[in-house]
């Protein structure tokens, strides 16, 4: 009984799978719900609320980077609407800013990788990657209302 549960979930789970994968702004969305989830954990760490972890650190890095290379692709013609997306119209106005934006950002974060090896490199170098990922969300991310 336990695998026939298994299996469902395993099906299930891979048919959720391929519906996002066909969905570019359900992924885009996901890739930055991924990014904020680690924003919060290194923002913890930078701030003291979290012991400092090199593991962690390199986790934020690396989700960021796989980030902007996996968002770079999510941003066709036509999702300028629909799926509740936050992206700001200015994005396909203004596509090879946005694309250099986004390569900054993960240029960025895998140098971040390279540099940090210890809580005062991470606080450094965890508050300028903040920097480049906020550039991108200042200009090209809707507020919220």
């Amino acid at each position: 009984m336990q695998s026939r549960t298994m299996l469902a979930a395993a099906v299930l789970l891979a048919g959720v799978t391929v519906a996002a994968a066909q969905d570019p702004i359900a992924e885009r969305k996901a890739a930055m719900k991924a990014n904020g989830d680690q924003a919060r954990i290194g923002a913890q760490m930078a701030r003291g609320e979290m012991p400092f972890d090199l593991a962690k650190a390199q986790t934020i890095f690396q989700t960021y980077a796989d980030s902007a290379t996996k968002t770079k692709g999510l941003f066709p013609e036509t999702t300028q609407t629909g799926g509740d997306t936050a992206a700001d119209p200015r994005i396909w106005q203004n596509m090879s800013d946005f694309q250099a934006k986004l390569a900054k950002f993960g240029q960025d974060a895998a140098e971040a990788k390279g540099k940090v090896k210890d809580e005062a490199s991470f606080k450094a170098t965890f508050s300028e990657v903040q920097k480049s990922c906020g550039g991108c969300h200042e200009t090209y991310r809707l507020k919220k209302s």
